[in-house]
Parts: structure tokens; C-alpha cells; sequence
């Protein structure tokens, strides 16, 4: 059953009475009853409902659809779009982190790594990932296999999906903040393909660490900002229900972020989000990867090192008079 945001509410009444009749005539003996009609007429205003729905929506909208629990997550796009998926674990150093998945891949038969955030999709899971929030031997584990990508000659796809690093003490014992940055440096120096996705939420150094790449490319309805709307009313207004506000001048949104040249593309996602279509989304997102791996192919260690460079040095140049 889906679940339904704050601002779906009267969607959710009409799906809902539209569901009540078709169960009904499932349920009815009267052979006669014929409520299809009424269903359909319900369905088509729902229809026209979603759609107004997501024609416009507000920043602070948009962060609640890239944190829907429905979403697909990491490791459901690696299960669609990979074969031949070996997993690595540990960073060599403290242990595995669960919130980072990562490991050697094909990508329609070409050899990549891919490495992205796991949140997980029940409870059990969500613990056991720590929500996609990675402490630094996430960020190690990262680290070494885009060394080992390096090594390989393998073209190395990101997903990201994270409100941002862990912020608990162990953490910040173990070195969270440079790990962060080793891994960052790395994206970096790399000289293969380096193409990331943000598929959900892009949080702070914890996705820049993912994301330094050659491409980057978000979902329609994704976000991607240096903190979390609520983070930053805290912050700035000492009220945490201010983000609305903060959701508006952070400029958080695929659709600005494109127009101040952080992003590279936007992936449409189907109409009422990600969650709603599985399929379409994991397909959409294939093509783009497939789109950004063609662009870069040709390009020897010194030309994609050049043009990740400077890709990050340009950040700021664009849409300043907006």
C-alpha cells in the first residue's frame, strides 16, 4: 500500500474510495452491481489531481518525495541494472560499513565498480544500514575500491542516497571528517570514467565524497545541498520548523542545482515520483548512465583528471545573476 505524504492527503482520499468500490464489487453477490464506472471516474480525477500535485512542487515538497521510504534505493538499482555483481567489504583498517555497498560489476556487459549509499527498506534493514548515514570506514571502503577502479581501468558509477555522514562520537574518533576528505581527493585523482547519480538525498561532505565526478546527474525530484533544511532552520532561525524557508534558499532542488551548473543532467522521474514506478525510474536512469559513459569514453587518465578538476574549480560561475 502506498504511503501517502502530508501534501497527498486529498490524493490519498480518492485512490482510497476508488480501491473501497473495486473491493466491494470483488466482494458483493449481487452480480448485478456494477461499480466499475464510478471507480473509473474516481481514478481519472485522481489522475488529473496527481498531476497538479507535482507540476509545480515546492522545494520542501521535493525533499519529502527524495526521502519517501518507497523510493527504490541502492541496492535495488544495482540488483536491475548490474550482472555479475561481486560485492567488497571492510576498509582494510576498522571494518564493513553497512550503509556503503560497493564492488565489481557489468554495466550492459562493460566491466565498472559501483559504489553507492544503502539506507534499506524495513526496519531491520534501516538499522543495519544506519539509515545510509556512513561512518569513515564507509568512506575508506570507498576509497580503496575507486583506488582499486583506478588500478583497473574500470569506469566507476556512484549512487547516492544519504542525509549525510554519521555524526556520532565514534565516528569523529575514527577520523570521520578525513575520511571524508580521502575519499573526496580520490574521486579526484582518478583517472577512469568516475559518473554519479544522486538517486534521493544528497547530504553535505557525505555525498560530495560519492560525488565528485566527471558527471553528475539527479533525479527530477532528488536533492543535493551541504545540509538538510531542518539542519539549517536550527541554524539560522533557532527553529527547526522553519524549513520551509531554509528549503527555499538553500536552493536545494535538481532543477537549480542544473542551473547553477552543479549538476549536469536531470533524470525525469515518473509522474508522482520514483516510488510510484519502479521500473521507469531504473530504466530512465540506466539510459543517462549509458548517455554519460559514451561521452567520456576516448578520454585518456589526463583528460578526465583535467575535466573533473575543472568541472569543481567552474562551481559558482554559473547562474550567479539568478
Amino acid at each position: 500500500m502506498t504511503q501517502y505524504m502530508e501534501f497527498e492527503k486529498p490524493l490519498a482520499e480518492l485512490e482510497g474510495k476508488a480501491e473501497e468500490l473495486r473491493a466491494m464489487a470483488r466482494e458483493s453477490e449481487d452480480q448485478d452491481m456494477d461499480i466499475s464506472a464510478e471507480a473509473a471516474a474516481l481514478d481519472a480525477k485522481a489522475a488529473v489531481m496527481l498531476k497538479d500535485l507535482y507540476k509545480s512542487l515546492t522545494p520542501w515538497r521535493k525533499c519529502q518525495v527524495a526521502r519517501h521510504p518507497e523510493r527504490p534505493h541502492c541496492q535495488d538499482y544495482v540488483k536491475a541494472m548490474f550482472t555479475d555483481f561481486t560485492p567488497l567489504a571492510g576498509d582494510r583498517n576498522f571494518a564493513d560499513d553497512h550503509a556503503v555497498i560497493g564492488g565489481l560489476a557489468r554495466f550492459n556487459d562493460q566491466p565498472v565498480m559501483v559504489i553507492g549509499h544503502e539506507k534499506g527498506n524495513d526496519t531491520k534493514s534501516r538499522i543495519e544500514r544506519n539509515f545510509g548515514m556512513a561512518r569513515p570506514e564507509g568512506y575508506r571502503k570507498a576509497a580503496r575500491l575507486l583506488d582499486l577502479a583506478d588500478r583497473f581501468k574500470l569506469p566507476v558509477i556512484t549512487l547516492v542516497d544519504t542525509a549525510g555522514a554519521y555524526p556520532g562520537k565514534g565516528a569523529e574518533e575514527r577520523g570521520q571528517s578525513e575520511a571524508i576528505a580521502r575519499a573526496t581527493e580520490k574521486c579526484l585523482q582518478i583517472g577512469v570514467p568516475l559518473i554519479s547519480v544522486i538517486i534521493g538525498e544528497g547530504g553535505s561532505g557525505g555525498a560530495v565524497a560519492f560525488a565528485t565526478a566527471n558527471r553528475v546527474a539527479m533525479l527530477e525530484h532528488s536533492i543535493y545541498s551541504v545540509i538538510s533544511p531542518e539542519g539549517c532552520a536550527s541554524i539560522l532561525w533557532k527553529d527547526a520548523e522553519k524549513m520551509r524557508e531554509a528549503a527555499e534558499a538553500l536552493r536545494l532542488t535538481a532543477q537549480d542545482l542544473k542551473q547553477l551548473g552543479v549538476t549536469d543532467r536531470i533524470i525525469p522521474e515518473p509522474l508522482g515520483g520514483a516510488h510510484r514506478d519502479w521500473s521507469a525510474t531504473i530504466e530512465a536512469v540506466s539510459a543517462e548512465i549509458s548517455s554519460m559513459l559514451k561521452e567520456l569514453s576516448g578520454k585518456d587518465a589526463k583528460a578526465l583528471i583535467k575535466d573533473r578538476r575543472q568541472k569543481f574549480l567552474d562551481l559558482g560561475s554559473k547562474g550567479l545573476a539568478a
